[in-house]
């Protein structure tokens, strides 16, 4: 217990700045994932088909790809077309892409569960799309995608872990290089562990504490 004491105390520090990195890139693509991810589910619930089909062919396209491939392919690929990324960018954007189509596909459940009749009435005291979309649709929409949101959320913070392997110096980095150079594996990953639980638990407690405050009743 000592020995583990002792060796937390020394690798902490190093794993502590991964932690940074890893809360900037979540953040980063969580911001990135909900923006894009509202915008592909207006484009498919717009009513157009070649938007609606343009939209749904991408979110099929992305989430068939796995994660590791996409990272791989705009941190390698991309600067063969003049398009050179920092590792921490690429891991941001393609984190964020990956996971807008979840974003997309919780927005869109929301959208849909918007009752028809709501719709119609705005329509029919002259509101347009636009202002029924803002004062109608998302309101009620929101709170549906509380709850899908919150999870989707905490994933993303996991799956940082995978921006490791174009070399972001996130958490799980810098925890293979401590745990090659040390062989202090048990140490090491248990740490690892319970800072991604850190991490974790206050997003827990902000998305059970958002649906309560503001999902449906």
């Amino acid at each position: 217990m000592m020995n583990f004491l002792t060796d937390a105390q020394a690798y902490l520090p190093i794993l502590l700045r991964g932690a940074a990195t890893t809360v900037g890139i979540a953040f980063c693509a969580l911001v990135i994932a909900t923006l894009f991810g509202l915008v592909l589910a207006l484009i498919r619930y717009s009513g157009n088909p070649i938007l609606s089909w343009t939209s749904r062919s991408f979110v099929n396209v992305v989430r068939g790809i796995p994660i590791l491939v996409q990272l791989f392919y705009i941190y390698f690929v991309l600067p063969d077309w003049g398009i050179d990324l920092t590792a921490f960018q690429a891991g941001a954007i393609g984190l964020g892409l990956a996971y807008s189509c979840y974003m997309a596909e919780n927005f869109r459940a929301g959208l849909e569960a918007v009752e028809d009749g709501q719709i119609e009435a705005a329509q029919s005291i002259g509101m347009g799309w636009g202002m029924t979309m803002r004062r109608v649709i998302l309101p009620q929409a929101f709170r549906t995608v509380l709850p899908p949101y919150g999870n989707t959320m905490i994933m993303l913070l996991k799956d940082t872990s995978q921006a490791s392997v174009i070399t972001v110096a996130e958490m799980t980095f810098q925890a293979k290089m401590l745990a090659a150079s040390t062989f202090e594996n048990l140490t090491v990953y248990t740490l690892v562990a319970g800072l991604y639980l850190t991490l974790s638990v206050p997003l827990f407690i902000l998305a059970s504490w958002l649906e309560r405050r503001f999902g449906k009743k």
